[in-house]
Parts: structure tokens; C-alpha cells; sequence
């Protein structure tokens, strides 16, 4: 990893974490990693086994399933066991069911173990998740961690889902990121929380330009303290 940097974002679900960097990485010309589609695609393959209920299942069907991710074209493709799930994973039933099984801490394990194996590989990295700067990669170069008024967030999660065809309201949308919030916040492993060298950045009031831009401004700052160059893309 000595030709780039190690960027890693966190935050809570809806606080922009997977749009910043998409075009945090498309600019820099580094590899994009979205940690939440892996636990998504492990949700969803526990729905398709009717094993959502069964954590020791839900184990194993993560110790032995094949997860890649590509990003292409703007979208995150998410091959699971090499089938194309991108869209399956998108689901409410899904969304509904991820934090619960984000919790195991064996899922947690199997899943960093794949997430730091896929960050070696490129030089220059973006990760976004709920954990990279604290436990998957805690010497990362960059650590950002975003926050946003939950109404805020609430609007941005029902506009997604309207966008792909689902019909959703925006209350029961803002009951779910409340719930996830307790869950992911609360967890015995992982939880989501600040790394104590992170730059919070509250994304309530900002477009994603400028979002965009202040995580840039902090990662220019990193690159001239460890004399890597950056070749930033319009």
C-alpha cells in the first residue's frame, strides 16, 4: 500500500458514507470497498436459506460463501457465491434484518478477514462501513467519520428506495435507522463508533459536493505529510 493511501469512512446508515466514497475513490483513482454490501449480501443469503433466525447457520453459510465486489460504471456489484445480487441486497427485507446479523461476532470475523485480504490488493484504497477506522483497518491513513440528523437521513434511505421501485414511508424508514442505530451502536463487537483520530464530519446541511470536498481537503492534508502524490480527476 506504499504507492496510496488507506481511506476509510465510517458512519451511521444514510450519513452519505457509500456516495462519498464512490466518488472519493473515482477521483483518486483508488479501489472502492463497501463493507455494508457484504453484510447485506450474508443477510440475504440467510433469507434465501430461511436461516435469518439461526445464528450458528448464519456462520456457516458466511464461512463458506464467496463474496466479490466490483464497482463499475458508478454501481457497486456485489457477486455472492458468483450470482449477481447488487439489487436483491437493496431490498427492505434485507435492510430490515442486517443489523441483527452484523452483531455475530463470527459473521464480523469472517467478513474483516475478506475486507483486509480485498484492501491489500490495490494501491490506494477507500473502505466505508461502520468499522474500518477502529478495528479493519485501525492504522488507516485517512479516517473520516460521518454524521446527519436522523430526519435527514430518514428522507435520503425512503428516496433510494422510491428510486428502485419500492413503496415505503418515510416513518417506518426513520423507525428502522433509529433501531439499527441502537443495534449497530450497542454491539458487543464492533460497534459503531468514532475512531479517537477520525475527522467527524456532520453531513446535514452540506450537498454532497461539498461533503465530497471537505473529505478531499483531509486527505490532501495526509498525502503532503507522507509525501504521496495524488492525481485528483475532475
Amino acid at each position: 500500500m506504499s504507492k496510496g493511501l488507506v481511506i476509510a469512512i465510517d458512519g451511521s446508515a444514510g450519513s452519505g458514507k457509500s456516495t462519498s466514497a464512490k466518488l472519493i475513490a473515482k477521483k483518486l483513482g483508488y479501489v472502492y470497498i463497501d463493507t455494508g454490501a457484504m453484510y447485506r449480501a450474508i443477510t440475504y443469503l440467510a433469507l434465501e436459506n430461511e436461516a435469518i433466525n439461526d445464528e450458528s447457520r448464519i456462520i456457516e453459510l458466511a464461512r463458506k460463501c464467496k463474496i466479490d465486489l466490483d464497482y463499475k460504471d458508478g454501481e457497486v456489484i456485489v457477486l455472492l457465491n458468483d450470482k449477481n445480487v447488487s439489487k436483491e441486497i437493496r431490498l427492505a427485507e434485507v435492510n430490515s434484518h442486517v443489523s441483527d446479523v452484523s452483531k455475530i461476532s463470527e459473521v464480523r470475523k469472517v467478513l474483516v478477514e475478506k475486507q483486509r485480504e480485498m484492501g491489500a490488493k490495490g494501491n490506494g484504497v477507500v473502505m466505508e462501513g461502520r468499522d474500518i477506522g477502529t478495528v479493519v483497518f485501525p492504522n488507516a491513513d485517512v479516517k473520516i467519520f460521518l454524521t446527519a440528523s436522523l430526519d435527514i437521513r430518514a428522507n435520503r434511505r425512503t428516496k433510494e428506495y422510491i428510486q428502485n421501485g419500492s413503496k415505503v414511508l418515510v416513518d417506518d424508514i426513520k423507525s428502522n435507522l433509529s433501531n439499527r442505530d441502537k443495534i449497530d451502536s450497542n454491539r458487543n463487537d464492533s460497534p459503531l463508533t468514532k475512531a479517537s483520530d477520525a475527522v467527524e464530519v456532520d453531513t446535514t446541511n452540506v450537498t454532497i459536493n461539498e461533503q465530497v470536498n471537505l473529505i478531499l481537503e483531509e486527505v490532501k492534508k495526509i498525502a503532503v505529510k507522507k509525501n504521496i502524490q495524488l492525481e485528483i480527476k475532475n
